[in-house]
């Protein structure tokens, strides 16, 4: 097939090309081979370990709050599921063989020769999910995906594909992972999100990797009129190495987005991370909102807003807690008019626990942990506007499992 063979050769003539943000990375370094791992039909099947481990990710093992499943360990998924009519999820490569259109959608709104990472994702690619909600669907409980390491050194190479068709209504909850005795790996995931019109989807990530693995998301959105896009991203665990910076397009008139992004690095994690948007049609809005909190990482946050056209506004906020003397919060929020009648703004701060506070609160009893404690966790508390209740309360779960590390 000529669009195969043409999307090959792009990949190829980029296999070596750096990223334009973070450092490179030698992907030679890591193994490209795994085992093989057998299908399960239900998650609690899984081993004791590992259901530890996805569960700390936002990974329900029982199954009956999801409406669908699927579950990748290294470069095999072993289970994939649909528990609700209207519904699909399956692997990607079952995907391409049995829809001959999904190649329209392939590669679409993530170039195959953005850089290395994109083109590994191609060229020695395994898997990734499958999610889509028909016309009209509603569902019931969030989809689930998981994608888990269990081989130290890996390599893992996936490429999503998210279709909510017209009217539909998709939530989906993804945690990655990795086994205990896995210290270092890298995962490339490229993830490609269609919004059609009247359509709505929430995405909820938790990266819980090991402190030694490379991350390298990336992801494109494309939001046709009327559309609604949620993406919430939460980074608690320590990680060697993450940059992302997910790009959305605002492409149909009224189309909304909202990025709500969590982070916390500790010592040796470094982190940039951010979010892009383009206003590309009249109405539509975008909302940018980070949380950072370093405590001796580095943190790069990023946030950038391009109005193209009249009658689109969009807010950016950025805020950064430092909690040691050698952590470093590096914000950069960039708004970018290009015709007149464009509501864009944006507001960032950076600084310390401020002493007046911890005194504040250990007047009215508490002491100078519980103090420091009431504060980060005042700080994390994010209003996420239009997400499920049950999304809300698992994300709450997971900030506040990962409290008593912050301090």
């Amino acid at each position: 097939m000529p669009e195969i063979s043409d999307t090959q050769e792009r990949a190829h003539k980029a296999r070596d090309k750096p990223a334009a943000l973070g450092p490179d990375i030698n992907l030679d370094k890591y193994s490209a081979r795994a085992e093989e791992h057998g299908k399960i039909k239900k998650l609690k099947e899984l081993a004791a370990d590992v259901r530890e481990k996805v569960t700390s990710a936002g990974v329900d093992v029982d199954e009956s709050h999801r409406s669908g499943s699927f579950f990748q360990i290294d470069h095999s998924v072993i289970q994939s599921s649909a528990n609700q009519k209207g519904i699909e999820v399956m692997s990607v490569t079952e995907a391409l063989e049995k829809y001959d259109w999904l190649k329209d959608y392939w590669w679409k709104n993530v170039a195959v020769d953005m850089d290395k990472y994109t083109a590994q994702a191609e060229l020695k690619s395994n898997h990734g999910y499958f999610v889509r909600a028909l016309a009209g669907a509603k569902v019931q409980f969030p989809v689930q995906a998981c994608l888990f390491i269990g081989k130290d050194g890996l390599a893992q190479n996936v490429h999503n594909i998210i279709i909510a068709e017209e009217g539909s209504e998709l939530h989906i909850i993804t945690g990655c992972t990795t086994a205990h005795n896995v210290k270092n790996g890298l995962h490339v995931g490229v993830s490609e999100f269609y919004v059609k019109r009247n359509a709505h989807i929430t995405f909820t990530m938790i990266h819980n990797w090991a402190k030694d693995v490379v991350v390298r998301p990336r992801t494109g959105t494309i939001i046709e009129e009327n559309g609604v896009f949620l993406s919430n991203y939460i980074c608690m665990k320590p990680v060697r190495d993450l940059q992302m910076y997910p790009t959305t397009y605002c492409a149909g008139k009224n189309a909304t987005v909202r990025y709500n992004t969590i982070l916390y690095a500790s010592e040796g994690s470094n982190m940039d991370v951010g979010s892009r948007v383009f206003l590309k049609a009249k109405g539509s809005k975008a909302e940018l909102i980070a949380r950072a909190i370093s405590k001796g990482g580095n943190i790069t946050a990023r946030g950038h807003l391009i109005g193209e056209v009249p009658e689109v506004k969009a807010h950016l906020e950025c805020r950064g807690l430092i909690l040691s003397e050698n952590g470093k919060i590096h914000a950069i929020p960039e708004l970018e008019g290009l015709e007149e009648g464009v509501d864009l703004s944006h507001e960032a701060a950076v600084g310390k626990i401020a002493e007046e506070e911890i005194q504040y609160l250990m007047a009215r009893g508490l002491n100078e942990e519980e103090s420091a404690a009431a504060i980060v966790r005042g700080f994390l508390d994010v209003d996420i506007k239009g997400l499920p209740q049950q999304l809300q309360d698992e994300m709450k779960r997971i900030v506040e499992s990962s409290e008593r590390q912050l301090l």
